[in-house]
């Protein structure tokens, strides 16, 4: 229960917060600017680029080279050997079908050599996959053949399947722990420097009551500011959000306590400025890489994924995702759920066992 004190607190450092004008315009300014370059850069599918060396120059080839021209997953450039080996090597081309001088599919002599880039080893097993498909295609057309079976896609829940939706929860989640781990921790450590708890330690404010205070201030904050980043996403940018605005802010308001509370164990484990810069980067910097904020987990390597799942910000990015993209409800005890709900327990026992009104926690 919310007491007296704690909303007076509160209110305090609300006042605080908002006089730093500066800083709560460039904490909006710079998401925005990020979804605006991802969503003008193009969210389709890009095509793929590929270059033909026809080295048979016969018509067998030449029909050949004209379908996969045809094709809209390629854009084909024919050249010398030297020229496109060269522009693979650059990054030009992703990837080089060498047709022989034999190549006659009329007489079954059609065997091609595909040349990959070996640095872009993660991608060969899709890139492979998609080119063998589309040869099955071409080879169907040059055979004058139906293919046994079609395949008719439906979108059940009939979303729109742009990056900008899929991103807009992980930056999200992104922005709010960089905003709650900023706006706990660092403050933290500036007040034991200016003795500004050590003069609170003498009065009747306990840490869960200076935590909590801090925690609803500076809850109020984020949401302005998440507020501003989703209006600007929905409004410019067309972004749905498929469940309600509701379930989406209580997730939203969940997050950004289990992030101010850990601010607040940093806050208590570091002395000055300087070290907590380094110990919140290592909290934040591997999180970015494996939380799904730009890529699904299920990209990763298989070893890693059950760590990364576990990670509070990959909770949090799963949980909005849900319910941004899902429709799924706040209500709804799912795996994100329950983690949300085990980080929430966690920190804030973290945060209240082992905070330091005066000195640095050994």
């Amino acid at each position: 229960m919310i007491t007296s004190l704690q909303l007076h607190l509160s209110k305090v450092f609300l006042k605080i917060f908002l006089r730093d004008i500066q800083s709560m315009i460039f904490n909006i300014f710079f998401p925005l600017a990020f979804i605006a370059a991802f969503m003008f850069s193009g969210s389709g599918s890009e095509s793929i680029n590929i270059g033909v060396i026809d080295n048979a120059s016969n018509i067998s080839s030449k029909n050949f080279t004209d379908l996969i021209k045809d094709d809209p997953l390629f854009e084909v450039t024919q050249g010398t050997e030297i020229n496109l080996k060269e522009q693979l090597l650059s990054g030009e081309q992703l990837a080089i079908i060498v047709v022989p001088k034999s190549f006659d599919y009329t007489e079954g002599t059609n065997e091609l050599k595909l040349l990959l880039d070996a640095s872009q080893v993660r991608q060969i097993n899709q890139i492979r996959t998609a080119i063998e498909n589309s040869l099955l295609s071409v080879e169907r057309k040059l055979s004058n053949t139906e293919p046994m079976f079609s395949l008719k896609v439906e979108d059940f829940k009939a979303r729109p399947q742009r990056y900008v939706d899929f991103l807009l929860p992980g930056l999200l989640a992104f922005m709010l722990m960089n905003l709650s781990l900023g706006g706990s921790g660092f403050n933290i450590v500036e007040y034991r420097r200016r003795g500004i708890l050590k003069r609170l330690f003498v009065t009747p404010i306990e840490p869960k009551d200076f935590i909590t205070s801090i925690v609803l201030a500076r809850m109020m904050i984020v949401v302005i500011q998440l507020s501003a980043v989703l209006g600007f996403a929905i409004l410019l940018l067309g972004v749905r959000i498929e469940g309600s605005l509701f379930s989406l802010y209580g997730m939203i308001m969940m997050s950004t306590f289990i992030f101010l509370c850990l601010g607040f164990c940093f806050g208590s484990l570091a002395k000055t400025q300087e070290a907590i810069r380094p110990l919140v980067t290592s909290f934040t910097f591997p999180q970015l890489i494996l939380s799904g904020v730009f890529f699904p987990i299920s990209s990763l390597p298989d070893m890693i994924q059950p760590i990364a799942q576990f990670l509070p910000l990959s909770v949090v990015v799963n949980g909005l995702r849900s319910i941004a993209l899902d429709g799924i409800s706040l209500f709804t005890l799912d795996s994100s759920m329950f983690g949300v709900i085990i980080w929430a327990i966690l920190s804030f026992f973290l945060a209240t066992k082992y905070f330091v009104w005066k000195e640095v926690a050994g």
